[in-house]
């Protein structure tokens, strides 16, 4: 009968002590997500965890409770978690079933964007977008929405859904390299706002060239040779202006066409080389076009000396510093010198113009 109760009293015993380890190990677990969000990282939150949660199956609405297209979900910052958040929030008002999470409307709303990256072609826009990205009072869509040249008949609405969601005083932006060089472009912006800022990446338009074909070469590696594309006939030295890596490059045709809706106080034009040899400098720059605080400075920056551009150094609690993707700073073909000349001696009196249209000589002459 003793041995019972003792036993009895062990068993209980060893029940509270394995229940004190459960609450403290659960403590445990509670302060390190809060601990990881608090410190903004959030954002490595996996996809699936929206989806068990709002029990959509892997759809995503919008509030008119239509399904989202791929352009729609592509269009959306590349951080899964702010995703989630914008995506909970749209459920809110949506016509999806009552069974889904409701969460009020409180991480601001989407607008147009403020300003916009509108070109040029493997200019730096992705780095440029990637730097401001740093900035706490920008909020940028992360893929190329591709609205003003390829979805303009989705209107308005669809647009501004895509959208991320802003608090007073932050900037909406995205990039559309594509929308320089894109005819229509110009009205369709100022139909949406006259007051809008455009930003012009802007790069050697001859180096350009080359590392537009350069991108096309690794997709098409049975692609003709630079110079069989850049001319006409190699014998005249005709330049084929119809290859668009050649048409990019007029800058001052392009520009003509967005200064017929808009004043040259609208645009601010980057160097893509300073760019890469004081991006700080030409932050410094775009921070002061788009009104804010020069927060992104030189301590956000180093050389990487293998792709031969700068990264943002490592972040405080991530594990490694930010690089832009495999693709930037290939390697680029080797293109006789007499055909870089040429492209050089017909790119002449468009960087001329161009300087004086902008008022800045960029020296690539």
């Amino acid at each position: 009968m003793g041995c019972s109760k003792w036993r009895a009293a062990f068993n209980f015993g060893h029940l509270r002590v394995q229940s004190k380890l459960s609450v403290f190990f659960t403590m445990i677990i509670l302060f390190s997500y809060l601990f990881y969000c608090l410190n903004g990282y959030c954002d490595s939150l996996p996809r699936p965890v929206f989806d068990q949660q709002t029990n959509v199956q892997h759809k995503i609405y919008f509030h008119d409770g239509q399904e989202a297209s791929p352009e729609q979900r592509g269009a959306h910052s590349a951080s899964p978690a702010s995703f989630v958040r914008e995506q909970l929030l749209d459920l809110s008002n949506s016509k999806v079933p009552s069974n889904n999470i409701s969460i009020a409307n409180n991480f601001g709303s989407k607008k147009f964007p403020q300003a916009i990256i509108i070109g040029v072609k493997k200019g730096g826009t992705r780095a440029l977008l990637e730097f401001l990205r740093i900035h706490p009072e920008v909020r940028a869509v992360g893929a190329e929405p591709h609205f003003f040249d390829r979805f303009y008949d989705k209107g308005l609405e669809w647009y501004r859904n895509l959208m991320p969601r802003t608090l007073e005083g932050q900037i909406t932006m995205e990039k559309t390299p594509s929308y320089f060089i894109t005819k229509e472009a110009p009205r369709r912006v100022f139909s949406m706002s006259s007051h809008t800022k455009l930003i012009v990446v802007v790069r050697d338009p001859v180096t350009r060239a080359v590392s537009d074909y350069t991108q096309t070469l690794s997709k098409s590696p049975g692609l003709p040779s630079f110079q069989n594309l850049a001319f006409h006939n190699s014998t005249t030295g005709l330049i084929d202006t119809s290859w668009s890596a050649v048409r990019i490059g007029i800058y001052s045709k392009h520009l003509e066409n967005w200064l017929r809706f808009f004043p040259l106080s609208r645009f601010l034009f980057v160097s893509g080389e300073r760019l890469v040899t004081d991006p700080a400098g030409e932050m410094g720059r775009v921070q002061d076009f788009l009104g804010l605080k020069r927060v992104v400075t030189d301590k956000h920056f180093y050389f990487n000396q293998t792709k031969g551009f700068p990264c943002l150094k490592k972040p405080e609690g991530s594990s490694r510093p930010r690089c832009l993707g495999k693709s930037k700073g290939r390697p680029h073909p080797q293109i006789p010198f007499e055909v870089l000349l040429r492209l050089r001696d017909f790119y002449r009196p468009f960087n001329l113009k161009f300087y004086q249209m902008t008022g800045h000589n960029f020296g690539w002459d």
